[in-house]
């Protein structure tokens, strides 16, 4: 703790990934669940989204090349989608540090996003790799009266006699919006079986009003549908925080809103105070990605959907521990008295793993 202490003083970074903590052993851990799970029999390909400074990609690739057959390793591809081209040429570095590695690994300084980016669509197996990208994309804020009225969207603005923010509160139009609402409410809407239920809470929410507010992780609806469209036969591995401790703002899945000042952070009571210089961390709801993944991948159908093809995707969510237990090697990691900080100080982490199936049903 002294030692992380004394780096976060020293650097400007409000927050090292467990994959720069503990490197080599986290990206390890990585490749060793790609390789159990990848057919090697074509040729590997790997997309990373938002590869940071490169060590995740360095790690993989190291990995492969000391594990995997020499056929596996010479005819692979792994590719960076960074949006900041700083970042991109520092991944450049890293991972150029091993020869072998340049000619298998490019950087591609775009936003994921963004459709056009990607190109034709690709029908390769493939694998996608995002690391704490989910907490920092974009989120919706949506507002509720009481526990039966309509969700309204909130929106921001600047009052003209002042520079302070205000919410307002309009019926929901953003088709976006729409859809991951629909997602939310899938499971609540199929598991309200009677209308007793739905009389009660009714009743209740009538006599004990009590305002709702609800961030929506549309820009994580947003980029699957994206990567599901292009890479149809994509393998996912993303890891996220599962909650987040000590959040102020209100609302389900909200965010932690903090900035960081001479080697101390400080976190904000309302993510409107927040300007310039804040992060943003929000909480991913795993079993709500994976709502959200069948939905992208065409398997879930919602209400009003035009009939879709699509083949339901195998997935697990893990925590970390379990998952770096199964696929690491967490000896590495283990301190003389037995503690490991890679299992033990990062129990608000999760894994999610999905990878495509031939069930039509």
């Amino acid at each position: 703790m002294r030692y992380l202490d004394k780096i976060y003083k020293q650097s400007d970074s409000s927050w090292f990934t467990p994959v720069e903590l503990f490197k080599p052993w986290y990206a390890h851990g990585i490749a060793e669940a790609i390789m159990r799970t990848a057919n090697l029999s074509v040729p590997l390909k790997i997309y990373e989204i938002g590869g940071g400074s490169g060590t995740c990609a360095k790690g993989i690739m190291d990995y492969i090349m000391l594990n995997a057959p020499t056929r596996v390793y010479n005819n692979m591809t792994y590719t960076s989608v960074e949006i900041s081209p700083s970042l991109a040429e520092i991944q450049r570095q890293t991972v150029g540090e091993v020869r072998s590695h340049q000619s298998k690994f490019s950087v591609e300084c775009r936003d994921a996003v963004d459709l056009s980016g990607w190109g034709e669509v690709k029908e390769q197996p493939c694998w996608v790799i995002m690391l704490e990208v989910l907490d920092n994309l974009p989120h919706d804020l949506i507002y509720s009266e009481n526990q039966v009225s309509s969700w309204m969207e909130v929106w921001v603005e600047k009052q003209l006699d002042r520079e302070s923010l205000v919410e307002l509160y309009k019926p929901l139009q953003d088709p976006l919006i729409k859809r991951c609402v629909e997602i939310v409410n899938f499971n609540e809407n199929d598991q309200a079986k009677s209308s007793l239920l739905s009389k009660a809470k009714g009743i209740w929410s009538r006599a004990f009003p009590k305002p709702r507010k609800c961030w929506l992780p549309t820009g994580c609806l947003n980029l699957l549908e994206v990567l599901h469209r292009v890479l149809p036969k994509m393998s996912l591995i993303a890891s996220d925080f599962s909650y987040l401790p000590d959040v102020r703002i209100a609302g389900e899945r909200a965010p932690l809103v903090s900035t960081k000042a001479h080697g101390s952070s400080s976190d904000y009571e309302s993510y409107l105070d927040a300007k310039g210089d804040a992060d943003i961390f929000f909480p991913t709801d795993f079993l709500l990605l994976e709502q959200i993944d069948h939905y992208c991948s065409g398997w879930l159908k919602l209400h009003g959907d035009k009939p879709k093809t699509g083949k339901k995707r195998r997935t697990i969510i893990l925590d970390t521990s379990s998952f770096m237990e199964e696929f690491g090697l967490p000896s590495k990691t283990r301190l003389k008295d037995g503690y490991n900080p890679l299992l033990d100080d990062f129990k608000n982490t999760k894994f999610y793993l999905s990878v495509p199936t031939h069930n039509i049903k």
